[in-house]
């Protein structure tokens, strides 16, 4: 039997913050990141928890910061448990797999989402005004279709409720115009090496986030995670039809499901059925293995 974690206690660590899924504690200078087993849709924390999810969500981070570094800096130190501060081995077995050492930053409050298919928010925005994120896209495109460019649709980071979808220039009013435009460069760079690969695996990325933080106040670094279920749209190639949703190995299999109940989503949600917890698992397992080729965390 899997062991599931909800809540990862470290005493002697002050709370840095307390993310739907993720647990950031402080230590020296440095950011200790845990993932929890926690499952989030529609900005509620679900009562139930997926088994390896914090792990995978970890772990596939972990491939892609070192597969991405050359295109951007990121926060990562090590998440080998062996290597963290004396402190923490005593909690090996609970830190093993879901967690990692990182760089402190301060990070930057917009969400850099980068989309090649229409779905999702961006398809919800193409349907009311014909555009995304303030940008024109061709008049009767179908449901996740390709996009022609590749586009930069940020978002504002919300601590409670919704990111809001704003257009680029926006985003130039919130923070330094010079280090928006760095920040969608390199965004888009990130998405066409990943996506590349992940094609080469029968993977389409149709979309997915990134958050970004500056280290001194001068370096941008990637922070956070990239390319996992929780933060990335993953289709398979070979059932992927344009004119309706899609077939998904990510988080959307449980907002699915949730849409299929009469929850309101305006009060605590209610538990996943146990087939439904281990569809999400194999799901998120599935595509750890097609995109890192591993068979095993």
């Amino acid at each position: 039997m899997t062991n599931t974690f909800s809540e990862i206690s470290i005493p002697e660590l002050p709370l840095f913050k307390k993310g739907k899924v993720r647990d950031v504690y402080e230590i020296e200078d440095k950011l200790l990141i845990v993932a929890s087993d926690r499952v989030s849709a529609f900005d509620y924390v679900l009562p139930t928890l997926i088994p390896d999810k914090g792990k995978i969500l970890t772990q596939l981070s972990k491939f892609w910061f070192e597969f991405t570094s050359l295109v951007c800096p990121n926060h990562m130190l090590t998440a080998d448990v062996k290597k963290f501060p004396t402190v923490l081995h005593k909690y090996k077995d609970i830190l093993e797999k879901r967690s990692m050492l990182v760089k402190k930053t301060s990070v930057i409050s917009v969400e850099c989402v980068v989309r090649e298919y229409l779905s999702g928010s961006g398809w919800k925005d193409y349907k009311a005004t014909g555009k995304t994120s303030g940008i024109k896209l061709p008049p009767g495109m179908k449901e996740s279709e390709r996009i022609e460019e590749i586009i930069f649709t940020p978002a504002t980071k919300a601590e409670e409720g919704h990111d809001q979808n704003i257009s680029f220039k926006e985003m130039q009013k919130l923070i330094d115009s010079k280090l928006a435009r760095k920040i969608k460069k390199i965004s888009i760079e990130l998405y066409q090496k990943a996506s590349l690969h992940a094609l080469s695996k029968g993977i389409i990325i149709a979309d997915t986030k990134f958050e970004f933080g500056l280290f001194n106040n001068e370096e941008l670094f990637l922070v956070d995670e990239i390319f996992t279920p929780d933060s990335s749209r993953f289709w398979p190639m070979a059932s992927y039809s344009p004119g309706r949703s899609q077939p998904s190995l990510d988080k959307q299999f449980v907002r699915d499901y949730l849409e299929s109940t009469d929850w309101d989503k305006n009060s605590p949600p209610p538990p996943l059925p146990q087939s439904i917890i281990e569809q999400t698992s194999e799901r998120y397992l599935e595509i750890f293995r097609l995109l890192t080729g591993k068979n095993n965390l």
